[in-house]
């Protein structure tokens, strides 16, 4: 079995969008087409981009709770009272990174991204990831007539280990785990 790995350039956007129309665009620009059994690895920033996810700090009017955060684990107030409004649960953290469930997906800071943002902006995690893959993964059926994955992905930074490492937030279209029971 071959497998390649083609990246697509994107235009970076800004403001909410219609992200399958940019993703014909995209395909288009880049003059790839594409077939059935073909998987599509696509940024949850850019999702949560086309969603209009992205938070200005200076406007968050930060919760005691939010100072109680902040203070534990060294955190912007701004930034640790997002994080409190976008996670289901706390677990605990270190300076700095709080463990957070998100959408019930496990993430540090709850999936918060101010390395892709314009200074003063925070990016949030995509609303419905599962959704918005499975959207995805129709329209481009009802488009073209094939059978692509889609997965929704985020990069992480592992302890110990130099640079990131690609995290598949969601899915549609591909079983992300082998069931090797027996």
């Amino acid at each position: 079995m071959q497998l390649t790995v083609l990246p697509l350039l994107a235009k970076r956007m800004e403001g909410e969008f219609n992200i399958f129309e940019e993703l014909l665009v995209t395909l288009e620009k880049n003059n790839t087409k594409l077939q059935s059994g073909d998987v599509l690895v696509i940024s949850t920033k850019y999702v949560s981009n086309s969603q209009g996810r992205i938070i200005e700090l200076e406007k968050i009017r930060v919760s005691n709770e939010g100072e109680k955060i902040s203070k534990q684990y060294q955190l912007k107030p701004e930034i640790a009272e997002v994080i409190i409004r976008e996670s289901d649960k706390i677990f605990g953290g270190i300076g700095g990174f709080v463990i957070t469930s998100a959408d019930n997906i496990m993430a540090p800071n709850a999936g918060i991204d101010k390395s892709n943002a314009k200074r003063g902006l925070v990016i949030l995690y995509p609303t419905e990831p599962y959704l918005v893959a499975e959207q995805i993964r129709r329209k481009i059926f009802l488009k073209m007539l094939i059978h692509v994955g889609v997965i929704l992905a985020d990069s992480r930074l592992m302890p110990a280990r130099v640079g990131t490492s690609g995290v598949a937030i969601s899915c549609a279209g591909i079983e992300p785990v082998l069931d090797m029971r027996s």
